[in-house]
């Protein structure tokens, strides 16, 4: 072997005479190429006052003595060029460029552009310092992400997966201002997709919420004109007597319920319950004024609004006037204590109140419930009765009142018509227990202008009441 197979450093040759000779010149040639770092590769001709040592990468069209070595590596030694041709994978680097190239068998191309493989690295810098915390970091202006083409190779399209733990981690883009968060969005704590916002990096505000079951979209601070929030989840509303009707009702406190029942039912009106249901929970014991619901609340089949006190002691949730359920409207209702100058219950016009747990009827000026133009009261739970009024149930107009089946306690003495029908009224009271310690004065039912009161056989004395019931004008008890 005359020359070695990578560098093509001379070899001593056993017998040779001024060894020294072929030593030196392969020094010269490991000065060379071992740490190489040109000076330049854009000179066609060699500078007129090289320096000893001074390399360049020979350029295109060159001439005088690095002619027809274009790409080679020109030292100047001694006095004289020493040309050596490259070898794939040979690196330089260029100084007045500060760019690492690599021979690639034709052409010196980028070092770190051709590689094609770069794994399990910790760190990563882009024109900063990466850090534990940040491992990928990059300080820079614009980025841009292509598509591979199908003529490339690729199908064309470009999707960025990001991929977190489970749903109650967070996978997301902040956006700051100066290292302070200013927005979010991506999936925050949950599986929904969330978009918030900070004025300063600590407050963050809900702006939108898509839901990833339904893709329904809310905006939980803000009020569309002419548009409704579209729940997806069942909803609670407080309401306090130390409430305010100026905070939003969303938690059972002075500073989150609402003062009144009438503000509740204002934000319902404004829903859209889709499937779900709201219940209006009186969040303390106490008085509460009566309301009106004038319309039905928006929202499709299984959807519902609920007024709740507590079944447990309806006594101490006191309605102190008439609640009005009207023009098909609906509302369930239990818990609470009707008391009222006028009606307890008033349903009229189509609308539907059923009462679903324990409810008491105070005293009132005139019904305890009062149900006229086809509108519908079912109560389908027990209730007590422990005050007086002029008729404990009206119906009139096709109104329907239904309550069978049922324990009806009453107490103390009292005076009251029990029920009345009038003009094609229906009510329905079969099989029902009247039960308690109690003294009731005044008619047992009256039923007139075809008015309706089925008790199904259960006989003249079977209601509460100490004169006898009547009919008139077409008028049933049966």
């Amino acid at each position: 072997m005359t020359d070695t197979a990578n560098l093509g450093l001379p070899c001593i040759e056993g017998s040779q005479a001024q060894k020294h000779v072929t030593h030196n010149e392969a020094l010269r040639i490991l000065d060379t190429l071992v740490q190489l770092a040109v000076k330049d590769r854009d000179l066609t001709a060699p500078p007129g006052s090289p320096v000893e040592g001074d390399r360049y990468i020979v350029k295109s069209g060159a001439t005088g003595v690095w002619a027809g070595r274009v790409n080679e590596i020109a030292a100047w030694q001694d006095g004289v060029w020493q040309i050596s041709a490259p070898r794939v994978g040979w690196l330089a680097y260029v100084i007045d460029e500060g760019a690492l190239l690599a021979w690639n068998g034709s052409a010196w191309v980028d070092a770190i552009a051709a590689l094609t493989s770069l794994n399990n690295m910790t760190l990563l810098g882009v024109g900063t310092t990466a850090d534990a915390t940040n491992p990928f970091s990059a300080k820079l202006n614009n980025v841009l992400f292509t598509a591979k083409t199908v003529a490339e190779g690729g199908d064309g399209h470009l999707r960025t997966k990001l991929s977190k733990e489970s749903a109650v981690k967070t996978l997301s883009f902040l956006f700051q201002d100066n290292y302070s968060g200013r927005a979010e969005i991506g999936l925050t704590g949950d599986d929904d997709f969330h978009f918030k916002v900070s004025p300063d990096g600590s407050a963050w505000h809900e702006g939108i919420v898509i839901d990833r079951a339904t893709g329904a979209v809310t905006f939980p601070n803000t009020t569309i004109a002419g548009g409704r929030e579209l729940l997806t989840a069942n909803r609670t509303y407080y309401v306090r007597g130390d409430g305010a009707d100026t905070n939003n009702g969303l938690s059972n406190s002075a500073d989150g319920a609402f003062k009144t029942i009438a503000k509740a039912v204002s934000v319902v009106a404004g829903l859209d319950l889709s499937v779900f249901g709201v219940t209006i929970q009186l969040g303390a014991a106490g008085t509460y004024a009566g309301f009106v619901v004038s319309a039905p609340f928006v929202g499709g089949p299984g959807s519902f609004v609920q007024l709740q006190g507590d079944t447990g002691a309806p006594g101490s949730y006191v309605i102190s006037s008439q609640i009005t359920v009207q023009n098909n409207a609906g509302l369930l209702v239990k818990g609470v204590k009707f008391v009222s100058s006028d009606n307890g219950l008033n349903a009229s016009a189509g609308a539907t109140v059923t009462i679903n747990g324990a409810v008491e009827f105070g005293a009132t000026t005139s019904n305890h419930i009062y149900c006229q133009q086809q509108a519908r009261v079912l109560i389908n739970a027990a209730y007590s009765i422990t005050g007086s009024a002029a008729y404990h149930i009206q119906c009139r107009d096709g109104g329907f009142v239904f309550a069978a089946g049922l324990i009806i306690t009453i107490s103390g003495t009292l005076s009251f018509t029990y029920v009345t029908a009038y003009n094609c009224g229906i009510a329905q009271l079969n099989s029902n227990t009247y039960a308690g310690s109690y003294t009731v004065t005044g008619s047992r039912y009256s039923a007139n202008v075809n008015g309706c009161i089925l008790v199904l056989g259960a006989g003249a004395t079977y209601l509460p009441g100490n004169s006898s019931g009547s009919t008139a004008s077409g008028g049933q008890y049966s």
